[in-house]
């Protein structure tokens, strides 16, 4: 039988108070260590609001690649995509962004909310070139909140755990997915030699 749970009472109710821990993690900007873990991460998941509903946008580079402007702001090089740009169609609707940023190996997380600003400033851009290439846009984060994640969620997925990783080739390839959910329209076998050869000359 189910028992949807409809007012905030009845929330508190079932899980009990936040632990102290949790809420002191919490702070308005980057200390030395928030800051130093941002630093170390190659990956991160950009979440967004717009009028067509919600967006997470994986985003990735070398560790690095996120500059720290100072304890209050982040400059994120908005690599190359698909064009869709849901995430930046998003934030002109809404500033509002979530971060969590991940580390290979390191099962803690890291969570930064904030406001976005989408910058096209050339010698911007210019400061995130790879290989000559700079990002159309550097997304500009002005940090609200910023708290670092527990280990259990990684621990449990045994993320980092190399007996828990899947053969890619046991799944369905790419092209086989595109395939399926366009009716044939798009993606098959051509389609994934194709996206083989593409992928690692269109990085930047």
């Amino acid at each position: 039988m189910s028992q949807p749970i409809t007012d905030l009472a009845a929330l508190e109710a079932l899980y009990g108070a936040p632990a102290a821990p949790s809420l002191a993690k919490e702070c308005d900007r980057l200390t030395p260590g928030y800051r130093t873990l941002i630093e170390t991460s190659p990956f991160f998941v950009l979440a967004t609001s717009g009028p067509d509903g919600l967006d997470a946008s994986p985003r990735g580079d070398s560790p690095g690649f996120i500059a720290v402007a100072d304890d209050k702001t982040l400059l994120l090089p908005d690599r190359r995509g698909n064009n869709r740009i849901d995430s930046l169609r998003n934030i002109l609707h809404d500033p509002r962004v979530a971060l969590l940023f991940l580390i290979p190996g390191v099962n803690e997380t890291l969570r930064v909310n904030g406001r976005a600003v989408i910058d096209g400033d050339p010698a911007l851009c210019g400061r995130f070139a790879v290989d000559g290439k700079a990002p159309k846009s550097v997304l500009v984060v002005t940090i609200d909140a910023v708290f670092f994640q527990c280990a259990r969620a990684v621990l449990r997925a045994r993320l980092w755990d190399p007996a828990a990783q899947v053969a890619r080739a046991s799944l369905p390839s790419t092209g086989a997915l595109l395939a399926e959910a366009s009716a044939g329209q798009e993606g098959g076998d051509a389609y994934d030699r194709s996206l083989n050869e593409r992928i690692p000359k269109t990085l930047y």
